[in-house]
């Protein structure tokens, strides 16, 4: 009952939100879905009103627990066939792009910034697989301290919510040549921080762009339990200690989840009017999540983080956007 108060709260926000999306004036210009426009109420509200504690529960539940539900049923859009369309050049894109993004971070905060080891971890998990979720998954691996977290967080937001906005206006003014809306999911899927900024960069573009960039981010996001692993066994090798108990690393359970409902769908266990209703619900869902990341998106954060983390985060953040696009090319043209 505590989630109650702030789930409704995200829920009028996104309903507020999928009723301008569907506005002609807003279809015939910037055309933005419910996802992004509820990012954007969120922010504007929580930057400009103090939001009651009796809403915070219900917004973090709607931040972390309904975007769960909400990618597992994401699967609904889906079949293994799809899945098997990606495939391989998906899983290309994201292995290297997450593997190189992950050590240029590390090497860039700590030689170039002078960032400690934990903080530059932080930044390279948060930035390379799955955002936050990453830096708090990462952080007592590494012994980081709650403000080094913090700021690690803060700096995955701040470029996240960037590329959410930026990647599908590039796509959409025509300045990624090459791609078309299946390509640019993976170069969304693999590069953008968040999974809620993905699927709202991958679905302001289309339905297509935003599954595809779902899939391959999903990919990325089970990546996250063999890296825990191995940073792990790392430093407890560096520190010569027993390191953490494996069975404490956190594992993405609605990942597997997701691939359930897509087995589900793939098997046409639902009739079309059902599987189009589950959709339906669960874009509502999805924009209740994006309603809470953009409260939470805060500009104190923002300000508290400090500029070397963000420094070292704009590098990274540039050689996703650009190096990403590359890859994403060369690979695309070697499975052509």
């Amino acid at each position: 009952m505590n989630y109650l108060a702030g789930f409704i709260f995200t829920s009028a926000l996104a309903l507020l939100s999928m009723f301008i999306s569907g506005l002609d004036i807003v279809k015939s210009t910037v055309n933005f879905s419910p996802l992004i426009i509820a990012i954007i109420i969120g922010i504007i509200v929580g930057n400009s009103v103090k939001i009651p504690e009796v809403l915070k529960p219900g917004i973090t539940f709607s931040l972390k627990k309904i975007l769960r539900v909400a990618i597992i049923f994401l699967g609904f859009r889906l079949t293994f066939q799809n899945i098997i369309d990606v495939g391989l050049e998906g899983l290309i894109v994201d292995s290297f792009m997450l593997i190189s993004s992950f050590v240029i971070t590390v090497f860039v905060s700590q030689r170039f910034f002078g960032l400690d080891s934990q903080m530059s971890y932080m930044i390279a998990s948060g930035s390379s697989i799955c955002g936050a979720s990453a830096v708090l998954a990462t952080s007592p691996i590494v012994k980081g301290q709650m403000h080094q977290a913090a700021m690690a967080v803060a700096t995955v937001t701040i470029f996240g919510t960037i590329a959410m906005f930026l990647y599908p206006t590039v796509y959409k003014a025509g300045l990624l040549p090459g791609l078309d809306d299946t390509t640019y999911g993976i170069y969304t899927g693999a590069t953008v921080h968040e999974v809620a900024q993905v699927v709202a960069a991958g679905f302001a573009v289309s339905d297509e762009a935003g599954n595809t960039a779902t899939i391959v981010k999903l990919t990325r996001v089970i990546m996250l339990a063999p890296l825990l692993l191995f940073l792990s066994f790392y430093f407890a090798k560096k520190h010569s200690t027993h390191g953490v108990n494996l069975r404490e690393i956190p594992i993405p359970w609605f990942v597997f989840g997701f691939i359930g409902m897509v087995g589900v769908n793939s098997m046409s266990v639902f009739p079309k009017n059902v599987v189009n209703l589950i959709n339906q619900v669960d874009t509502f869902l999805l924009t209740v999540s994006m309603a809470a990341l953009g409260i939470e998106t805060s500009i104190d954060k923002m300000k508290k983080a400090g500029m070397k983390p963000i420094y070292s985060a704009l590098v990274v953040f540039v050689y996703l956007f650009v190096v990403g696009y590359i890859v994403t090319i060369l690979v695309h043209k070697l499975f052509s």
